[in-house]
């Protein structure tokens, strides 16, 4: 007998947890040139926490998504939300960059909340109704997005510190509500083993890889990962570029697409997946995707990039679909150590794609057209697309 969801507790997390990362957005760079005392080695020493917790994050991952399956989720998330309050309290105390980076590097090695939220979820939630699930998740975090930074950059203005108290605050508060509210959706399973080949990232990653179905599912979701690393590692420099927008401007853009995002995943996203199945819904998301990229690549009037940008709310219904095909696929025994390996493989993304994004987009601006980095992010996309159609459908998998 499965238990109650307690997805309304796992949605306040979400979002508290995105809140406070999008409070210090704004401020960061400000923050980074404090402590550094030098706008060069700001930019530089920005790059190498975001680096560090990536590749921490990457070699971390599965564990941790093992040992939720060894001893419950429950603990894992509120180990993995108290070390990243701690990250942001040595943010707003640290007096150099060297203890910010050793507490960002705790913080990435503790970076569970992804793989334990999608894992509870499985837990919790009848496989029909995954879907929706997956987008009400995708809903908190774009809301956050949407509120962590408006609050942040009023905070900053007030004090360079004090969106990083209020990130640790708000961290911290979510665990109390984690410790107090939020049950266990699976005892843990202390004949789990914990094994060398399961710690070692790239063994973990290649135990999912190996299996055919879930391998190709995985692929598919990697390669769709680094489209969208892509894409929002370049936009605002493609913006300021191609119709020298302001930062107020692109801000604004940026907000209303993450809260028309967010409203499109709670409300439209569970009925379109019933209607069409996670096969279809996540093939036709995908396809979306496509085409708003490469539409991008050629636009040259603002009025065309916001039916692009509409486009691409439509298309981010791929996202919980492949994420509910995902868990259909993974014995309820393995869901926290499928879901960390697969937020390692996301985390290679986020740490190697703005790198080589920026660097291509650099050299199209010297060489040729500003919008040819997004026909790369496409061709990705376009291969996620082409794993999924061949895929058997989910419930024959």
């Amino acid at each position: 007998m499965r238990r109650a969801p307690a997805l309304s507790f796992l949605l306040v997390a979400v979002f508290l947890d995105m809140l406070g990362l999008g409070l210090i957005v704004p401020i960061m760079p400000a923050l980074m040139a404090a402590v550094t005392k030098d706008a060069a080695a700001a930019v530089f020493w920005s790059g190498l926490l975001g680096s560090v917790y990536g590749l921490l994050q990457f070699v971390v991952s599965p564990m941790l998504g093992r040992l939720s399956d060894r001893y419950g989720r429950r603990p894992v998330l509120l180990v993995s939300l108290t070390c990243l309050g701690v990250d942001w309290l040595a943010h707003a105390v640290s007096p150099g960059p060297w203890t910010l980076l050793a507490f960002h590097a705790l913080a990435g090695a503790c970076a569970g909340t992804k793989t334990v939220v999608n894992a509870y979820i499985a837990d919790t939630t009848e496989p029909e109704s995954r879907a929706r699930a997956y987008g009400l998740v995708g809903a908190a975090f774009g809301l956050g997005f949407v509120a962590g930074p408006i609050i942040g950059g009023l905070l900053g203005a007030v004090d360079v510190r004090l969106p990083f108290f209020a990130a640790a605050a708000l961290c911290f508060a979510n665990v109390a509500y984690g410790w107090f509210v939020l049950p266990e959706s699976r005892p843990g399973d202390r004949t789990t083993p914990l094994s060398l080949r399961m710690a070692n990232p790239l063994g973990a990653v290649a135990v999912v890889l190996r299996r055919p179905t879930l391998g190709r599912l995985a692929y598919a979701r990697f390669c769709a990962d680094v489209a969208r690393m892509t894409h929002q590692s370049i936009w605002t420099f493609f913006l300021t570029y191609q119709f020298a927008w302001s930062t107020t401007h692109i801000g604004v853009v940026m907000a209303a697409g993450a809260l028309t995002g967010a409203v499109f995943q709670a409300r439209v996203v569970g009925p379109v997946v019933h209607l069409l199945g996670e096969r279809r819904a996540a093939v036709a998301g995908s396809l979306l995707g496509v085409a708003a990229l490469a539409g991008t690549a050629f636009v040259s009037v603002p009025w065309l990039l916001y039916v692009l940008q509409a486009v691409g709310v439509l298309g981010s219904v791929a996202g919980p679909a492949t994420q509910s095909w995902i868990s259909r696929n993974v014995r309820a025994d393995e869901q926290g150590t499928v879901q960390g390996a697969l937020t390692g493989l996301g985390a290679v993304a986020e740490t190697l794609v703005p790198v080589a994004a920026g660097a291509a987009f650099g050299w199209s601006l010297a060489y040729a057209s500003a919008g040819l980095v997004f026909l790369g992010a496409a061709a990705f996309a376009a291969l996620s697309t082409l794993l999924l159609a061949t895929m058997p459908d989910a419930r024959a998998a």
